[in-house]
């Protein structure tokens, strides 16, 4: 991706953000001096990975394939595996009429995915087998809003605004905008992006990026090469 077109992609989201009385925190809009100037106290954003996330999954086709991610907060592995302390995460996402996410599920990470506003959001669902492959056979269950809901082997649920499902570890999902774009809602255990997902394909999970103007806000991965690496 080139960052003109990741820099356009914030300015539009965060309009399309905003237009639902929705705010993302202060440091979503910090430069690097502003990072700085706030030196260790800046840590914990960087090593949470807060803040921005683009992707076109390394396809080059971001309208086609892609998501927008902004995560808001984010606790520790460490954390997660003694049972203790900041356990969960958040993210805001905007996925646009008939943008694909691809096929992919978590070993770790359970989540619950809100339509929070916009079109519907339709989500493919299979359980894994054995092996953790997808499972063509297997039924899926999943918790929607207090009910249970039954598919079959990849059946789509459409989520209307206002619905969630929950999303256990080992549940493959691939989603998609039907009718307007949609601004959608997560609430995870810690959110581990390096390596906690496992996608069908092999594909990557953040793009490449191609330098032609300066960032307009630096992505989650653009901390190290900006501003160095954290100590």
């Amino acid at each position: 991706m080139k960052r003109s077109e990741i820099n356009e992609i914030m300015r539009r989201s965060d309009d399309f953000i905003r237009s639902f009385g929705f705010r993302l925190p202060p440091f979503a809009y910090w430069t690097a001096d502003d990072y700085r100037r706030h030196g260790a106290a800046a840590g914990g954003i960087r090593s949470a990975r807060l803040g921005w996330d683009i992707t076109d999954y390394g396809l080059g086709d971001y309208d086609k394939t892609g998501l927008f991610l902004f995560t808001t907060r984010n606790g520790r592995l460490a954390d997660l595996a003694r049972g203790r302390g900041m356990l969960y995460a958040e993210k805001i996402m905007i996925v646009r009429d008939r943008q694909y996410c691809p096929m992919h599920r978590h070993n770790l990470k359970a989540e619950d995915i809100i339509n929070r506003g916009g079109g519907t959001l339709a989500l493919e669902l299979y359980m894994s087998d054995a092996d953790g492959r997808i499972d063509q056979r297997a039924g899926v269950e999943v918790p929607t809003d207090g009910l249970v809901r039954t598919l079959p082997a990849g059946g789509v649920l459409k989520l209307a605004p206002g619905e969630s499902v929950t999303l256990l570890p080992g549940v493959w999902h691939a989603f998609w905008g039907e009718d307007k774009d949609v601004l959608v809602g997560e609430v995870s255990t810690v959110n581990d992006d390096l390596t906690d997902n496992i996608f069908a394909d092999p594909i990557g999970r953040f793009p490449e990026i191609e330098e032609d103007v300066d960032p307009w806000h630096f992505l989650v991965g653009d901390y190290d090469k900006f501003l160095g690496t954290a100590a």
